[in-house]
């Protein structure tokens, strides 16, 4: 009677063993901090890398629903619907080609003050995601 109490005890310390193991875990996971209704509407700019290896700004303003970028000297419109407070899909509003025609998801990784982490991709493609960085320069 008392090897089975025994066994009895040393199951359930293994358990809590356990438990306060996954706990600690989970508790020094640094979750990055997503302030996103802030980023919603705004004027913000963009820094990429061109083909040739220049760096280059684009601004973009965003209202809920829409948003118009400015880049080399021309204008791009993008219908805007938000599907959770950090995600949204980007769909043309003059679609010039089939690849215009595609819609993009974009979801907000992280935030700070005046910018925000970002992927994106065409939606569905979940193999070709890329990332970039924003920063709000206007509310």
């Amino acid at each position: 009677m008392v090897h089975l109490k025994f066994i009895i005890i040393n199951k359930f310390a293994g358990m809590y063993r356990k438990f306060f193991l996954l706990s600690l875990l989970i508790l020094a996971c640094d979750f990055p901090e997503r302030d996103c209704l802030s980023f919603q509407t705004g004027t913000f700019e963009y820094e990429s890398i061109s083909d040739d290896g220049v760096k280059v700004i684009s601004e973009f303003t965003r209202t809920k629903d829409l948003e118009i970028g400015y880049f080399n000297g021309k204008i791009d419109s993008n219908k805007v619907s938000w599907v959770s407070d950090c995600e949204c899909i980007y769909k043309k509003v003059n679609p010039k080609s089939f690849s215009d025609k595609k819609s993009v998801q974009m979801k907000i990784l992280s935030t700070n003050n005046d910018s925000y982490t970002f992927e994106y991709s065409y939606v569905g493609d979940i193999k070709n995601k890329q990332r970039g960085y924003v920063k709000k320069i206007k509310d």
